[in-house]
């Protein structure tokens, strides 16, 4: 029984309730940090119109041409799924 005697014996405490949880407050934030975020976010974006504008390719022609096939031979599976694309066109206008 020595066991049994070192357990805590209380109620539960569940988040969300009770008279401890009701009474955090919350911090509020400071407006002028607020304005610092924003001057920062809008120079950071200004950095990046700038390096958009600076964008250099850096594929080997190797790279380029693998691209340019592959895009081919996406194309034709596409083409290769549409039914108009071997559908024969007709011709007679009198019937």
């Amino acid at each position: 029984m020595s066991e049994y005697e070192k357990i805590q014996k209380s109620a539960l405490k569940l988040k969300g309730v009770g008279e401890l949880s009701a009474g955090k407050k919350k911090k509020k934030k400071n407006k002028e940090s607020k304005h610092r975020m924003e001057q920062v976010v809008t120079s950071q974006s200004d950095e990046e119109v700038k390096t958009k504008k600076a964008y250099v390719d850096k594929r080997t022609p190797a790279q380029m041409a693998f691209d340019k096939m592959q895009e081919k031979r996406d194309f034709n599976r596409h083409l290769d799924t549409l039914t108009e694309h071997y559908d024969i066109p007709k011709v007679s206008w009198t019937k």
